[in-house]
């Protein structure tokens, strides 16, 4: 696991231009940065310059911190991974289980996702790496601006990171004991291998939408704060930050990872009077999120799909137009139908009808005739299998 870390950590220290190797003149010399004199990006120092005849180190503070937080987060998602991978080799009966494969999946799941924005996390330069305009498309902000504000890349990898290795380890849980694991909280093996068939898929398919959807379109709040000072925020901001992308978004996330605990919470919460304010204000949240909202709000900083829609078309703010983060195009069609309509879909299926639509992603059957109440698990609540867990 330490190897793998450091080589991550000095992968993402040469893309992310805070190591760099050439022929300098003179000896070695450290030099300790207190600040910028014009007093930018305060969240690099206190930094730590190292000057070398093989070229020199940067080691800003907060970009060090998350570096090393990314690359011990990558090291624990490897290493699983390969040790899957040698218990695979050492029992071939293993391998031939689809509980096996999903778990060596689930193993390289964190290093995958981290591979795809390596370097952004220290990224010191304008030539850090692709993921950084990655990272700006997916959060709806601009590559010029996170690179001037870059604290915001580092923030973005450590919540990825650690978002993936949180369904490895939910993962790990339910396919443990298939590895012979003898951790109690492991799972038990099942007896019979559930079949590949087409809602299987659809459902996994599903949960990777939603994941990747919620955690970016959570994370675009802090992208908002590196142009607007939250202290200072208007209440319509206020209001779509967290009804719109922290409610719906973090809805999103939850259920991807967890649904069947989401299932037996809403079966707590439904028959109660804060079951229905819950999902009234869901309901809310997915409306102004994927249809449409007044000309007032959509001009103060709330706006849906169908406000962007028609602004792209032209038509004016009077009539509930507001521009697009981005023109026509791929990264324009990527937002609107993984992070606007399928969450806020997603969103308003629930505060509809809980049970069947947590039911099916948790591919469990729905409970006949409604929720159960008071706290006191029902039958089919009781027979959630542990994969949903």
């Amino acid at each position: 696991m330490v190897f793998i870390a450091l080589a991550y950590a000095l992968g993402s220290m040469v893309l992310g231009g805070m190591l760099v190797f050439a022929r300098l003149s003179g000896g070695y010399s450290v030099l300790l940065l207190w600040g910028s004199p014009l007093g930018l990006q305060s969240w690099n120092y206190p930094g730590l310059l190292i000057e070398a005849p093989w070229g020199f180190v940067e080691l800003p503070f907060f970009a060090t911190l998350s570096m090393i937080l990314v690359s011990v987060g990558v090291g624990i998602g490897m290493a699983v991974a390969i040790l899957l991978g040698v218990q695979l080799i050492r029992d071939r009966r293993a391998t031939s289980g689809r509980p096996a494969a999903v778990g060596t999946i689930a193993g390289l799941t964190p290093a995958m996702i981290a591979l795809v924005t390596l370097g952004a996390c220290c990224s010191v330069t304008a030539a850090a790496t692709a993921g950084v305009g990655l990272v700006a498309q997916s959060s709806g902000t601009s590559t010029s601006n996170l690179l001037l504000n870059n604290w915001y890349l580092g923030v973005f990898q450590i919540v990825v990171v650690y978002i993936a290795l949180i369904a490895q380890e939910l993962l790990l849980r339910v396919y443990g004991k298939t590895f012979g694991a003898n951790d109690p909280g492991f799972a038990p093996p099942s007896s019979t291998v559930r079949r590949l068939d087409r809602r299987t898929l659809a459902t996994a398919a599903l949960r990777a939408a939603l994941l990747a959807g919620g955690i970016t379109w959570s994370l675009a709040v802090i992208a908002d704060w590196t142009t607007t000072d939250p202290s200072s925020a208007s209440a319509a901001l206020w209001f779509g930050w967290l009804f719109e992308h922290w409610l719906v978004g973090g809805l999103a996330v939850v259920a991807a990872l967890a649904p069947g605990v989401l299932l037996r919470g809403f079966r707590r919460l439904v028959p109660t009077a804060s079951g229905v304010l819950v999902r009234a204000t869901l309901f809310l949240g997915a409306w102004t999120l994927g249809v449409w909202v007044p000309p007032p709000l959509g001009g103060a900083g709330v706006e849906g799909f169908g406000n962007e829609l028609l602004g792209a078309l032209g038509v004016s703010p009077s009539f509930g137009g507001v521009g697009p983060v981005f023109p026509w195009g791929l990264a324009l069609a990527l937002r609107w139908a993984f992070q606007y309509l399928l969450l806020a879909g997603f969103a308003a299926a629930v505060a509809i009808a809980p049970e069947p639509a947590l039911s099916w992603l948790s591919e469990v059957e729905p409970v006949p005739g409604g929720p159960s109440v008071r706290g006191s698990p029902s039958p089919a609540s009781a027979a959630i299998p542990s994969n949903a867990r």
